[in-house]
């Protein structure tokens, strides 16, 4: 009477839901819009991020075992030394608190999930397709706005490709759009169907008419760097036939279709025009860079402190900075936004946490990509072509350590950051992701 049940009770283990799921959720929740008036609170997305944490910490538990490896260990939990150090000299209690919660959750804990729930390639891959499905959906938004001048503000007029996010948080789509973009580009390249490696093609030319729209210049850069990067880890052959084929599809688009034409092209232009007669918004951002320096000057070791640069901003700032930016469109008002960061995550972690700090933050990234780029070399030559997964991995951690010269961390796609280090993470710390079979 029993035996009966016994493989019933199997097949309903079976179809339990996989830990991946939680980490999907996450991703998933970006795709709802921003209240127009949302001053930079809390998104869903950063609870259910907590939410993913509490139950990867549940699992650990129950099952008993070893939650990371010591290689992992270390390499995750190096960054919590400057962090201590600086939250110890934030300006009040609270900036300290509040800003080591913030960075514990981006660079440590999020990352320490993923690389937990994550189990093998299959799951790197569905988390890959729900990066790229975010992607089409905010630039499916974005185009729309763009068409029907319903964008944000961008030289007075409704156009810019903003998604969900709202004109407050502009690099919201923009971040979106690109990492789902190198997704794509990474299961392209790797192993694969051929009807799956098409349809991942497919979805990059899609995506990069939404970009174009963002007007992100950092946005862009890092995206180019980084589809570089992955076609040469592909080959150099490879690289030259895929690069063929975004060129083209980008005559198409800007040069047939005039898609933006004139201001792309003064957008682009504006990227080099740093001396010879830059816009203001290059100014704010070199002055402010020039302001974080200052306060790493001051104080070389240990900064001035979590969440201490907008305190600290006008006693090293030249008159040259404006007053804030501009925002309007989407759904909300006008708006002057106060500029509170350097737009630089090296220099603003310089001036925050200091030489300690930013030695911990940038060695913990520099061990994920020598690690994570060893891992794909290792795979291309053992087996003639690394899995997509590597291309991903590597192709995120590559994206954020570049965009990181132009922006920094802040506003609901933050939490894609967090996702992006544990994927590459897994990658490059879990030695069970190159031990399971291709997929």
């Amino acid at each position: 009477m029993s035996s009966p049940a016994l493989p019933l009770w199997s097949a309903v283990r079976l179809r339990r839901p996989p830990p991946v799921l939680a980490v999907v959720a996450v991703v998933a929740l970006l795709a709802l819009p921003v209240a127009p008036d949302d001053g930079g609170g809390a998104h869903p997305a950063d609870a259910v991020s907590a939410l993913a944490v509490l139950y990867c910490a549940l699992r650990l538990v129950r099952d008993r075992r070893r939650p990371l490896t010591r290689a992992a260990a270390v390499v995750l939990g190096l960054p919590v030394l400057g962090l201590a150090v600086a939250a110890v000299g934030a300006l009040s209690p609270g900036a300290g608190l509040g800003g080591l919660g913030r960075y514990l959750q981006v660079f440590v804990l999020v990352p320490a999930a993923v690389l937990l729930l994550v189990r093998d390639r299959a799951d790197v891959t569905l988390l890959a397709w729900s990066m790229s499905a975010l992607a089409v959906w905010q630039g499916a938004v974005g185009v729309h706005q763009y068409v029907t001048g319903t964008g944000a503000s961008y030289r007075g007029e409704p156009i810019r490709a903003v998604g969900t996010f709202g004109p407050q948080d502009v690099m919201g789509m923009a971040t979106v759009v690109s990492l789902g973009l190198v997704c794509a580009l990474g299961l392209a390249l790797g192993r694969g169907p051929a009807r799956r490696r098409l349809l991942a093609a497919g979805c990059v030319l899609a995506l990069l008419l939404p970009l174009a729209l963002s007007f992100s210049r950092g946005a862009w850069i890092a995206t180019a760097v980084t589809c570089a990067v992955q076609l040469l880890l592909a080959g150099v052959r490879r690289a030259l036939a895929v690069a063929a084929a975004v060129v083209a599809a980008a005559v198409v688009l800007v040069g047939g279709f005039g898609v933006g034409t004139a201001m792309l092209q003064e957008r682009l232009g504006s990227i080099t025009r740093v001396a010879d007669a830059p816009d203001q918004s290059v100014t704010d951002r070199y002055t402010m860079w020039a302001a974080a320096a200052g306060m790493w000057r001051e104080r070389p070791l240990t900064g001035v402190g979590l969440k201490g640069f907008p305190e600290h901003r006008d006693a090293h700032a030249s008159l040259a900075l404006s007053s804030g930016s501009e925002t309007d469109g989407a759904g909300a008002g006008y708006r002057r936004q106060p500029l509170l960061s350097p737009h630089n995550m090296y220099l603003l972690v310089l001036a925050e946490q200091g030489l300690i700090g930013l030695t911990a933050l940038a060695g913990s990234w520099l061990a994920l990509l020598v690690l994570g780029l060893r891992g794909l070399l290792g795979a291309r030559r053992a087996e003639g072509a690394a899995p997509d997964c590597a291309f991903v991995a590597c192709g995120l951690l590559v994206w954020q350590l570049t965009d990181f010269a132009y922006a920094d961390i802040g506003g609901p796609s933050t939490v894609l950051t967090a996702v992006c280090f544990g994927l590459a993470a897994w990658w490059a710390l879990g030695s069970a992701a190159r031990e399971v079979p291709g997929r």
